[in-house]
């Protein structure tokens, strides 16, 4: 269960990273455009708030990071960090998109499922 844990979690960190680096780097390129289906007008305009969206993505991967590089004593960094993923999902299927949730919570709460399983 622990191995299973530590996959999922590298996983949903992985996601993570790639929301930020689409968020702060490729918002109003080709990708961020496609991905978010976005015009480059509302891109331009909006840039810098996504830019603060995707640094938030990045802390979220760096608290899951944290946990694993802690080992065993990261449980419950690897869990409060998780339990942000799944708030944030869930607070951004409700006011931004509802493919937020099966894409950031439901990977959330699957990690922290199997990794609390795993204590």
């Amino acid at each position: 269960m622990t191995i299973l844990s530590t996959v999922l979690i590298v996983l949903v960190a992985l996601l993570h990273l790639y929301f930020m680096l689409l968020e702060m780097y490729f918002w109003d390129k080709p990708l961020g455009l496609r991905t978010f289906g976005i015009k480059p007008d509302y891109a331009k305009a909006t840039k810098s708030l996504a830019a603060n969206q995707g640094l938030y993505n990045g802390f979220l991967a760096a608290g899951l990071i944290w946990g694993l590089s802690a080992g065993a004593t990261g449980q419950s960094i690897k869990l409060f960090f998780l339990a942000c993923v799944i708030v944030a999902g869930i607070f951004g299927a409700l006011t931004a998109n509802r493919k937020i949730l099966f894409i950031q919570a439901i990977p959330g709460v699957i990690a922290f499922a199997v990794t609390w399983l795993a204590l």
